[in-house]
């Protein structure tokens, strides 16, 4: 499939994202760059890593060999809890864009909230100063909750592009969801799959069988009617392919009202207001 049939989103600043990504989360910075190659080469041209995933480096010799124009290719990184802070993220940014060999990203997020720390609204003011500058094509944010926007929008000269956050069947988040809509902030799910523990469900299987496709690509389909921006990581190149073969069947309404009935409360991560 070529990447032009990738749907893309327009976010609430004009920049357009491939609804379908490349995720690197838990990938070793040794096997990134194979991973990643294999990605672009499946067709995948939004690629999303971040500091704390020690990978960057991998990502970014990827992309140098790729030989992609670099109009092409939408990359995504993350400010880690550590270095939030104005001068802390200013300084970050610039080491992560250092790894990735690139002269800007298009999506810059801040990775957590970290409410004890109390230090994201500064560090959003230099996502701010980096978008004024062109460093960064847009500035997102990653695992707010709708307490942590609002405190952020407060004062705030920009709205978040997108909150990405965790989003799978055993775990639709609607309230927040709904939030975003209001907001014109973009939903990007991470572990859309649950890490695999929802595939197994049998009305997933059921699907599945009837489209002819694996549970995991039923479970993408799902994400991408609901709108979501989604980001599935492997490292096996036959599951990168088998991810990106997700535009050629639909779900229909009653199929995505039995998805909907799986919500459970499931996290595979921790919950935002308790990592710190």
């Amino acid at each position: 499939m070529a990447p032009s049939t990738v749907p893309t989103v327009t976010l609430n600043n004009g920049v357009e994202i491939p609804q379908l990504g490349f995720g690197v989360f838990q990938v070793p910075d040794d096997q990134t760059t194979a991973a990643v190659t294999a990605a672009l080469e499946t067709g995948y041209r939004s690629i999303d890593t971040a500091a704390i995933y020690g990978n960057e480096t991998g990502v970014g010799r990827a992309l140098a060999a790729s030989g992609l124009p670099r109009e092409d290719l939408f990359i995504t990184t993350k400010l880690w809890n550590a270095d939030q802070g104005y001068d802390a993220t200013l300084r970050a940014f610039e080491a992560s864009l250092g790894k990735l060999g690139l002269d800007h990203v298009d999506l810059y997020l801040i990775h957590w909230p970290t409410p004890a720390r109390d230090l994201y609204r500064d560090s959003w003011r230099a996502l701010e100063r980096l978008a004024a500058e062109g460093r960064i094509r847009a500035a997102g944010v990653s695992n707010f909750q709708p307490g942590h926007l609002l405190r952020l929008l407060d004062g705030a000269t920009l709205t978040p592009v997108v909150n990405q956050i965790e989003l799978h069947p055993g775990l639709q988040q609607a309230e927040l969801r709904t939030f975003h809509t209001d907001r014109k902030i973009a939903t990007e799910a991470w572990s859309p799959l649950a890490q695999g523990a929802v595939l197994d469900e049998p009305v997933i299987g059921d699907m599945a069988a009837k489209y002819g496709k694996s549970p995991a690509q039923v479970v993408l389909r799902w994400h991408l009617q609901l709108g979501n921006i989604v980001i599935p990581k492997s490292v096996t190149p036959a599951r990168i392919r088998e991810n990106f073969d997700v535009f050629d069947f639909a779900l229909t309404d009653e199929e995505m009202r039995a998805v909907a009935a799986l919500d459970r409360g499931l996290r595979t991560g921790p919950h935002p207001d308790e990592l710190n």
